[in-house]
Formats: structure tokens, C-alpha cells, sequence
């Protein structure tokens, strides 16, 4: 369900909305908001992240020579997620996201709702992200 309205949406967003993502800011194109729900080093990092409507993240690439990847859990509002060379994906609440690593893939909300997603860090050996290049607004505009 597509949430404009931000009062409306932090009704449903059910692991809070959190700070402002100031850390990564560099790589997204709007405001994004993050609420650690797990400590980092206890082994798997697991966080709430939120976004403005519009939103989103950067190209990126989770690195590991064994395990590592991502997994999302869309928990309110809609959004995208897109594999380099495939079609977006539409993301509404319940939708699960299982990112391999050496994807380069990007996701965030739709230009007309708030979005959060439960980012899940899978634990692996030498992980890293790789930032790259933002989602433009021609291509992010077709969607």
C-alpha cells in the first residue's frame, strides 16, 4: 500500500523510522533514515531503513569470497528493487529480497510512498560494499 503521508506511514512502520542516515547520505539521492535493530558486531547485523518517497540508494555490489549478500523484508509502504540488466522489481509489505553477493543491484521507495525494508547483512569472509554510480532520474522516472 503506497503511503504518502508521513504521519500514516510511522503508524506502520513498526521498527521506527530511526535517524537520519548521515553515514551513507553520500549514496543515496534523497533522505533516508536508519534504526539499528542489532548490535554490528555480534555477528549479524540486521536494520530498519527508511525512506522519504522518491528515495533511493546507489548501484552497489556486496562483495564476499564466501557467503555474504543481502536480504530485504519489505516491512511498510512500496518500493523498488533492481538487478543490473533486469526489470525492476515492485516492493510492498511481506515482500523478501535475497541478494547474492557480486549483484550489483539498487533499491528504495517509489516516488509516491514512504518505504521501509528490514536490511539483513549475511554473514560471509572478506565482505565489503562497493558504491557505485547513482540511479538516475531518467531511468528511476519509468518506473
Amino acid at each position: 500500500m503506497k503511503i504518502k503521508d508521513q504521519a500514516q506511514f510511522t503508524q506502520q512502520n513498526m521498527f521506527g523510522t530511526g535517524a537520519p542516515n548521515a553515514a551513507y547520505a553520500q549514496y543515496f539521492l534523497g533522505q533516508s533514515f536508519l534504526n539499528p535493530l542489532t548490535d554490528p558486531q555480534c555477528g549479524l547485523f540486521l536494520a530498519n531503513v527508511t525512506f522519504e518517497p522518491g528515495c533511493r540508494n546507489n548501484w552497489h555490489i556486496h562483495h564476499a569470497s564466501k557467503g555474504g549478500g543481502q536480504i530485504l523484508i519489505c516491512m511498510a509502504g512500496e518500493g523498488w528493487y533492481q538487478e543490473k540488466g533486469k526489470p525492476a522489481v515492485s516492493l510492498t509489505p511481506g515482500s523478501v529480497i535475497t541478494i547474492p553477493p557480486e549483484v550489483k543491484h539498487w533499491h528504495g521507495a517509489k516516488a509516491d510512498s514512504w518505504f521501509s525494508h528490514i536490511a539483513i547483512e549475511v554473514p560471509g569472509e572478506n565482505c565489503s560494499n562497493e558504491w557505485c554510480e547513482q540511479v538516475s532520474d531518467e531511468d528511476y522516472s519509468i518506473l
